[in-house]
């Protein structure tokens, strides 16, 4: 049971939903020098070369610091063989896990699960190093044994693991043992067979333990039910399509394999489907709640970004506001509109540091189903399938800004001072970590950049080939 630190009442239950993000307040996405990242390049190595990696989180304890152990760091990934189509990554995703000291060199531990795992694969999670034990939260996609790939979606967690430290390795170890957390109710989130979306969502669990009230929580991706006929959305049944919500659950003993369903603190319904990813950072008292999402789930009438979107409040259940008036905090250039997804922030010092997988690069279609469409030489160049340069946001109450970019892979250590630049001079230049790849991305008046091939040529992204090749099925590509 967790010593609560203050005389402030748990308050994620409550009426559903604390919040929404409006259609109104969506209309305002827009690009900006604040808000756009730098072009992405190659990495010169990854520590992963036989598998693609995407979805990424760190270790870290109850109080959302990341997990020391015996001077390690530890980061979990969603992970498939390397010579699959990436666009077919997510019917055989396995998780993995890598470990640093100096948070730039790292190293493969191999897959988490040795067998036993829930689910036909297991997509994207949150990890707990809590007094010695690991705890893996992740989803379990598929139903076990069916004889077709299904996309049954349940939370799911993992204890009993173990770490064992030398000078030169680590290594976690179970046995685990695995339950499954939670299904949808059906009231505050939408089950399977009440799905009218495009995609059904019940999946990213992520452990938070609130530092003002010690309440233990579990946030999610799910979607709020908006029944046929009803008055949502004005009665428009395209709109009531796009039904995004941030669930939470809650363990009243503390325990971390124990959880109750509680309202939604944020919802999107008429605005946006899929909120992917939820997760907080604590910072200077105010709760900033993070969600990714594609362009292509925002509902009809809004355009917006495959981007990192971003909401703050005074207390964990809300009210939330979104943060720059319309949410968007980080999104790619123009002309590299996918070069990034499955952004994760977490608290560095003075600023949030965000990182990502490298997605798809050297490519400016207006939707990702063109990547079908190429051949598969050019799907497997155009994958980036390792993480992405750790992105440094300046946050200020309700409004952030992109300062600049570290390497790949470039998870700094506890009190690793970052590089110095002048962070008043958008157009000066802003420094990697010096020896790294981003060469000429370096720069803060990014807008207009052009992606330069491997020869210094600039590139338009490329045409898609005749032939199709490969599918899709909107699970965070």
């Amino acid at each position: 049971m967790p010593n609560r630190p203050s005389n402030r009442e748990p308050n994620v239950g409550g009426d559903p939903p604390r919040s929404r993000w409006s259609r109104e307040q969506a209309a305002g996405i827009e690009r900006t020098p604040e808000t756009v990242a730098p072009i992405i390049y190659p990495p010169e190595s990854t520590p992963a070369k036989d598998v693609h990696v995407w979805d990424t989180w760190l270790l870290r304890d109850r109080h959302g610091r990341l997990a020391d152990l015996d001077g390690w760091r530890v980061v979990f990934s969603l992970t498939a063989p390397k010579d699959l189509l990436p666009g077919k990554r997510h019917d055989v995703a396995r998780i993995r896990y890598f470990y640093s000291r100096d948070g730039r060199q790292w190293h493969d531990g191999g897959p988490v699960f040795d067998g036993g795992a829930l689910g036909q694969r297991q997509w994207a999670g949150s990890a707990l190093y809590d007094d010695g034990d690991v705890y893996l939260y992740y989803t379990a996609a598929g139903t076990e044994g069916a004889a077709e790939l299904t996309y049954t979606q349940r939370l799911a967690g993992a204890s009993g693991g173990k770490v064992t430290t030398t000078d030169s390795s680590l290594s976690i170890d179970g046995p685990w043992t695995h339950r499954e957390l939670l299904r949808p109710d059906g009231e505050w989130y939408e089950t399977e067979p009440q799905s009218r979306g495009m995609i059904y969502t019940f999946r990213d669990p992520w452990f938070y333990e609130d530092p003002e009230t010690g309440e233990v929580c579990l946030l999610f991706e799910a979607n709020a039910p908006v029944p046929a006929g009803s008055d949502r959305c004005g009665g428009d049944p395209a709109r009531q399509e796009f039904n995004g919500a941030v669930g939470v659950a809650v363990s009243p003993s503390g325990d971390p394999m124990e959880w109750e369903l509680r309202p939604p603190i944020l919802e999107s319904v008429c605005t946006n489907q899929e909120l992917e990813r939820p997760h907080v950072v604590y910072w200077e008292g105010r709760y900033y709640l993070f969600v990714s999402s594609h362009m292509h789930t925002f509902a009809p009438g809004i355009e917006g970004y495959d981007a990192l979107y971003g909401f703050v409040a005074d207390s964990l259940g809300g009210p939330y506001r979104p943060l720059n008036d319309s949410g968007l905090v980080v999104t790619n250039p123009h002309n590299a509109p996918f070069q990034a997804y499955s952004w994760m922030a977490f608290p560095h010092r003075e600023e949030i540091l965000v990182e990502s997988f490298f997605n798809y690069f050297d490519f400016a279609g207006d939707s990702l189903d063109e990547i079908a469409h190429l051949s598969e030489r050019e799907q497997r160049r155009r994958f980036g399938g390792t993480l992405g340069p750790t992105i440094r946001l300046g946050v200020d109450g309700d409004r952030t800004r992109v300062l600049g970019t570290l390497d790949h892979w470039h998870i700094p250590t506890l009190n690793e001072p970052l590089p110095d630049f002048d962070v008043d001079d958008p157009a000066g230049a802003v420094p990697g970590d010096g020896d790294g790849p981003l060469g000429p991305s370096a720069r803060r008046d990014f807008r207009e950049s052009e992606y330069l091939d491997c020869d210094g040529a600039a590139t338009d992204g490329g045409d898609p080939r005749p032939e199709l090749v490969g599918s899709y099925d909107g699970y965070s590509i």
